[in-house]
């Protein structure tokens, strides 16, 4: 005959449903403990441990100066060295004589540690006012060993609130600094000149004794007229409102005004590029060509004089190293 099931007590399931969980519990205790969180948690630490280590390398790089002598600030706290200075030789500039030589005079005096003033380079578009603070640089660091080398630091104008923080990195070097913002000028509401007032003159820390700053600028007075006209209209006091805009200038001890050219200065300035280019060219040719070149440009620059020999040089064939 066939067994009959056996029954369970009263009140309590199968006799299997009864020894299941004693038999679960019994099987969590031998499971093997693992390494593998600890392991986690060192890699973890490492790749901290290197993320850190590579900031405070980024950190300490733009206090490498010896490895250029130009660089370009950056707002985030950066300094890129630019291996080649995109510039003209200081002889090539014409009609500029003595804007240049009150510059050069200005730079070496810094550059030998004595006192010089901060520069506003203003005037006609296309006249070398940026080019002659690059030539200037070269200049004065030609005859130079590598540690008394003058350094040009530029700043972009949309970055002109970063430069306490340029400041801040600069004045602890042994080296001397030429900071340079080419086309500075304010528009509208633009309050960011605030920060160039204070570092020029009026901070409390004021400007290091081994920066000096050299600017450029087609306005006199780095704000558009607009701007000083409308201050004048809706201030309650005219005279102080114009005079807080036009204040920075005036803390420029150097204004160095550039004006629109000759038409001798003009051919002067082709002629020197073609002799410095080795651009052989009949001469009543190319003061023909030039001046035609002038007259669709509608100006007479050193710019639209640098334009022409280019084109010159491309439709005979020479190329621009020097002779």
């Amino acid at each position: 005959m066939p067994r009959k099931p056996s029954k369970s007590p009263a009140g309590k399931g199968p006799r299997t449903s009864a020894r299941k969980p004693a038999r679960v519990a019994a099987k969590r205790p031998t499971v093997a403990p693992t390494d593998l969180p600890q392991e986690r948690i060192v890699r973890a630490l490492e790749t901290i441990a290197a993320h850190l280590s590579a900031q405070g390398k980024r950190a300490a790089a733009p206090e490498s100066f010896e490895r250029a002598d130009a660089f370009v600030w950056h707002p985030d706290g950066r300094l890129s060295a630019v291996p080649r200075v995109s510039r003209v030789e200081l002889f090539l500039l014409k009609g500029v004589d003595r804007m240049r030589d009150i510059l050069m005079e200005n730079t070496e005096r810094f550059a030998n540690g004595l006192p010089a003033n901060n520069a506003l380079l203003w005037g006609a578009r296309g006249m070398g006012k940026s080019s002659l603070v690059k030539a200037a640089h070269a200049s004065i660091n030609a005859d130079r060993k590598p540690a008394d080398k003058l350094k040009l630091i530029e700043i972009h104008r949309e970055d002109i609130e970063s430069l306490p923080a340029l400041m801040e990195q600069l004045r602890a070097s042994s080296f001397y600094f030429i900071v340079f913002c080419d086309d500075l000028s304010f528009d509208g509401n633009d309050a960011s000149y605030k920060s160039l007032k204070a570092v020029l003159e009026g901070g409390i820390e004021g400007r290091p004794e081994n920066v000096i700053l050299y600017a450029t600028s087609n306005r006199r007075h780095l704000l558009a007229r607009e701007m000083i006209e409308n201050e004048r209209s809706t201030a309650i006091n005219p005279g102080e409102a114009v005079e807080e805009k036009v204040s920075l200038s005036d803390r420029f001890g150097l204004w160095l005004g550039f004006h629109r050219c000759s038409q001798d200065e003009y051919l002067a300035m082709v002629r020197g590029y073609c002799s410095h280019f080795g651009i052989k060219v009949d001469d009543e040719a190319l003061e023909r060509e030039a001046l035609e070149w002038s007259t669709t440009r509608g100006s007479r620059s050193g710019r639209v004089a640098w334009q022409f020999v280019q084109e010159l040089a491309g439709r005979l064939g020479v190329k621009l190293t020097a002779a």
